[in-house]
């Protein structure tokens, strides 16, 4: 087990900044884009569509890639597909955007799958504090991609050169890791099956489809809140400016609650308690919005983004309930698959529901079900047990 060194962490923490600006960065731009490339509203769809079918694919995957070459090497193929698609997708049309885009998403999904299994495998005693660093600067990354990117246009000369200066971050990391995992041998079988283990699959485990169902619910309310919140509030009165200041708040919330919460939550034998407050704190935010939108938008935002601080424990129970480091990346690879293949039918749904009925009801019936629903799986996966 290796001791999880001060460059590694850097190197974790570099690689987590890159996980979301590929996404984040596009739609502050996507009028120009789209006006720029002369694409069509159907291409924009399909644009914003490819990161959660990467994430899901990629995620199914990602533990063979491991176990054929290595973590250490997947983890640079990984970010070597994030810099080289970043710095090819503005190069030419639409159709090379698309391409480079997928080659971007391809790299951070599988980081996406394989960067808890570095924790695991090299910070054992500091699971959680390690997690919540991890998650603070993914969730910090995500902010940068959104808010810098436009500030970037004049630097750089237009969209084109805003949208590529995020390779040289993920390039920068890709480095980092290099030289951070040289010496670090034990990296390369970090996901290999222990010696005699015999090799089995998650499918059959109950528990690994509570920590998925947990992994998906969460990430289910998160893509419904980061797609809808703001056409909510605006129904509701509140300004667009403000209606997205709300949104941003909501993941800066994450910075605080990553940071505390999974260490705290990790040094005890369940995490099942905290899953019930965080749930609690979003069931608030969603009635609120639902009965009295108009009465505090920033108090619901508050209890939702606090309740939404609920990802990096889901990502701490992943590395908990295994007991070594193949078994978290398979865990990891099946959580994130098939859960963000959940989290992409719940905008869909969302809006479905406001579509056919004319209000936002029936809509938060959903999101509480699916709230409720996260709940009851992370109340489960939070015990102390091994998959």
């Amino acid at each position: 087990m290796l001791g999880g060194g001060l460059l590694l962490a850097v190197a974790v923490v570099l690689a987590a900044l890159n996980l979301r600006p590929v996404i984040t960065s596009v739609g502050s731009v996507l009028d120009e884009m789209r006006d720029g490339l002369g694409a069509s509203d159907t291409w924009a769809g399909v644009l914003t569509t490819l990161p959660g079918l990467c994430f899901a694919a990629a995620g199914l995957a990602a533990p063979a890639l491991s176990r054929r070459v290595g973590l250490r090497t997947a983890v640079t193929v990984a970010l070597l597909c994030a810099s080289v698609g970043l710095a090819l997708r503005v190069l030419n049309g639409p159709f090379v955007m698309l391409g480079g885009t997928l080659v971007a998403c391809t790299g951070i999904a599988l980081a996406n799958v394989l960067i808890p299994v570095v924790v695991k495998a090299s910070f054992a005693v500091r699971i959680g504090l390690m997690t919540g660093v991890y998650t603070a600067a993914l969730q910090l990354g995500g902010a940068l991609g959104s808010a810098v990117t436009p500030s970037l246009e004049p630097v750089f000369g237009g969209w084109r050169g805003a949208l590529v200066s995020w390779a040289a971050l993920a390039a920068l990391a890709l480095g980092v890791w290099f030289v951070a995992t040289r010496n670090e041998p034990s990296l390369h079988e970090a996901s290999s099956p222990a010696e005699g283990k015999p090799k089995r699959s998650l499918l059959r485990v109950p528990l690994a489809w509570v920590v998925t169902g947990f992994f998906g619910c969460q990430s289910c309310l998160a893509y419904i809140v980061m797609g809808w919140l703001p056409q909510v509030l605006m129904d509701a009165g509140v300004s667009r400016s403000e209606a997205g200041l709300l949104l941003g708040l909501i993941s800066l919330l994450g910075l605080p609650v990553s940071l505390t919460i999974p260490a705290i939550a990790a040094r005890r034998g369940s995490q099942s308690g905290w899953v019930v407050i965080h749930g609690a704190f979003a069931i608030s935010g969603i009635l609120g919005l639902l009965f009295a939108p108009a009465f505090s938008p920033l108090l619901w935002s508050v209890l939702l983004g606090l309740g939404m601080g609920v990802f990096s424990l889901a990502l701490t129970v992943i590395a908990l309930r295994a007991k070594d480091s193949a078994d978290t990346a398979a865990l990891s690879g099946m959580a994130q698959g098939f859960g963000y293949l959940v989290a992409a039918v719940g905008p869909f749904l969302f809006g479905l529901l406001h579509d056919v009925t004319g209000g936002w009801t029936a809509s938060f019936g959903l999101l509480l079900a699916v709230v409720l629903l996260k709940v009851g799986f992370g109340y489960f996966a939070g015990r102390p047990r091994y998959v």
